[in-house]
């Protein structure tokens, strides 16, 4: 047979056929006068027998021994179960964060830990503060790593009323002003370090943000907020860092 009609019993492609005789696996078959190749039924069970093996997911690097040496193609199963067994339990994990995601509504950029935190912006929230707490939760996220959000995400465990609060300082936030009155921006940043301290202070693997973390931060902050808000997250910031242990034994 030619190599199209072997290609097609096979359900394989001839450059595939071409490409298995380059590396080694297929045997050059004899040519006929017009210099076709002429393949026998030989050829067409070895080729079976690599799609068959490389549908269980074994390199075609490794096919030249397993199709020789049973044992080595039941070593090789071992090791394919074990991969597949891992790959199932990675999908079913990644399932699991979708369906997280999916049932808070919330975006598929976010760590699901955090899913709870993104929230159906109200008609009062302005879209920069929409887009600024999406971006600075995904920035944070990556700089504290998986413990880092484990313990962030504890933070959304606090009652209701604490909630209430919490929505309270931030309306507030939003409505900062650049003629905002000095004494309502220091009211507002005590109230928010009186939250905040002992959340951060009692949640495990909560720990501060390494220096660089920090000033990719404050970057986003300058970037994306008014002045004066930026200024009152700086504020809460050094508040929060001198509660520290670092910062009291320096």
């Amino acid at each position: 047979m030619l190599s199209s009609e072997l290609a097609d019993l096979a359900g394989v492609t001839v450059r595939t056929l071409r490409h298995y005789h380059q590396i080694g696996l297929l045997a050059e078959p004899p040519r006929t006068s017009a210099d076709y190749r002429q393949y026998d039924v030989g050829h067409l069970v070895r080729v079976l027998r690599i799609t068959r093996l490389t549908a269980l997911g074994i390199p075609l690097s490794a096919l030249p021994e397993v199709l020789d040496d049973p044992t080595a193609a039941e070593e090789l199963l071992d090791q394919l179960d074990r991969q597949a067994a891992a790959e199932i339990e990675r999908l079913t994990a990644r399932r699991a964060s979708i369906g997280v995601l999916r049932r808070a509504g919330a975006p598929p950029d976010l760590p699901p830990e955090l899913s709870a935190w993104h929230a159906e912006p109200g008609p009062d929230v302005p879209e920069d503060m929409v887009r600024f707490e999406h971006e600075q939760l995904i920035l944070i996220a990556h700089l504290l790593g998986e413990e880092g959000v484990t313990g962030l995400a504890a933070l959304l465990e606090v009652s209701e009323g604490t909630s209430e609060a919490a929505a309270a300082l931030t309306a507030r936030f939003y409505a900062l002003e650049d003629d905002t009155p000095d004494d309502e921006i220091e009211a507002l940043i005590e109230e928010w370090v009186e939250q905040i301290r002992p959340l951060v202070t009692t949640t495990e693997g909560m720990s501060s943000l390494d220096p660089l973390g920090a000033a990719l931060l404050d970057q986003l902050g300058a970037r994306s907020l008014r002045p004066v808000q930026h200024r009152a997250v700086r504020a809460l910031q050094q508040h929060l860092e001198q509660d520290q242990p670092d910062a009291h034994d320096a």
